[in-house]
């Protein structure tokens, strides 16, 4: 999740833990402590594209990260800190680690929560900003802010946002549910032959979906919201994977491969490869739209081997993107 929201929630964790003994600060330390664990995007400015992906969301999105680190930042802050409890320093700092990978792991990326082991736990049931999710859990945190230390409606109200958030995190299981038996459906009805549909929901909302279809030679992209009244409608997008020839035994195309999860096409432009990662989606929603989420230029040096480099974003897709899926969301 975006940044503001890990905050929020590392805030409204750390209330839960110390709000009663020490007041704000509370909020603060849970704050800090629920952008930790990002701090694994430091590895992209010192490593290849590929290691950087490998790191992102793994060590420190894990249950081991939590238990080792707790304790080490509880040690820090009674080194300072009048308030001298280690143990219970230790649990905020715990939960506050804790409950930032379990949040990301309802997103598309997912995070390896169980890390060293090779499981990457993404139950893509919401996009990593969501409005819906974040605001009024915001809006409570700061009612609760505003309150003295020991009031009851301070705790009411962190509670209040805790409740919120997470039953909406619940609904959109039930939404997730909802839409990918609506794509079962309609590629059934198309008599459409596939081995594997993946669905998320589209950017900042939970009422348009959006799922990826593997079939024999292409994947499929399409959308479905809550307002529709026509058929789903599929956009077939061709694996071209013969393209990459011998580089497919490459040790970075594999690794990507693995990353990816197979999700992922090929497109040569002018003479260069070009791998698309699928599982994040398009930056358009129009037919035939190319510009993909994250797309990577592949490099090959006179050895054969593969450097993958990120083709920048236009910050006019993403505005244009905005306006269709606001009339997208409303239906077909």
């Amino acid at each position: 999740m975006d940044s503001l929201t890990q905050i929020v929630l590392g805030a409204a964790i750390g209330e839960v833990v110390l709000g009663k003994k020490i007041g704000n600060k509370a909020m603060l330390y849970g704050a800090i402590a629920g952008t930790i664990p990002d701090l694994d995007i430091i590895s992209s400015f010192f490593t290849d594209t590929v290691t950087a992906l490998r790191y992102h969301r793994g060590f420190t999105h894990s249950i081991v990260f939590s238990i080792l680190f707790a304790p080490l930042m509880a040690w820090l802050v009674t080194r300072y800190e009048p308030y001298k409890n280690f143990r219970n320093w230790s649990w905020l700092f715990f939960w506050a680690f804790v409950t930032h990978p379990i949040l990301d792991a309802h997103t598309t990326w997912g995070t390896q929560l169980f890390w060293p082991l090779d499981i990457r736990l993404a139950f893509k049931n919401i996009f990593v900003i969501d409005p819906l999710y974040t605001i009024p859990f915001l809006v409570f945190l700061i009612l609760a802010m505003v309150q003295n230390r020991t009031s009851e409606k301070r705790s009411y109200y962190n509670r209040m946002g805790l409740i919120i958030s997470t039953s909406y995190l619940v609904l959109t299981l039930l939404f997730k549910l909802v839409s990918y038996q609506k794509f079962e459906n309609a590629l059934d009805n198309q008599q459409i032959v596939y081995n594997d549909l993946s669905t998320k929901p589209a950017p900042f909302n939970t009422v348009l979906w959006s799922a990826n279809v593997n079939t024999p030679t292409s994947f499929l992209i399409g959308y479905y919201s809550f307002f529709d009244s026509q058929p789903i409608t599929f956009q077939a997008y061709p694996k071209n994977h013969e393209l990459l020839g011998e580089l497919i035994h490459n040790e970075k195309v594999q690794e990507m491969i693995h990353i990816s999860q197979g999700w992922y096409t090929i497109t040569k432009k002018n003479g260069d490869l070009y791998y698309n990662d699928l599982r994040f989606g398009l930056l358009s929603m129009k037919p035939d739209a190319e510009n993909f989420v994250f797309q990577y230029k592949m490099e090959v040096d006179a050895n054969k081997e593969v450097t993958f480099v990120e083709v920048p974003k236009d910050a006019l897709d993403g505005k244009k993107l905005v306006a269709e899926l606001w009339q997208r969301v409303k239906g077909n």
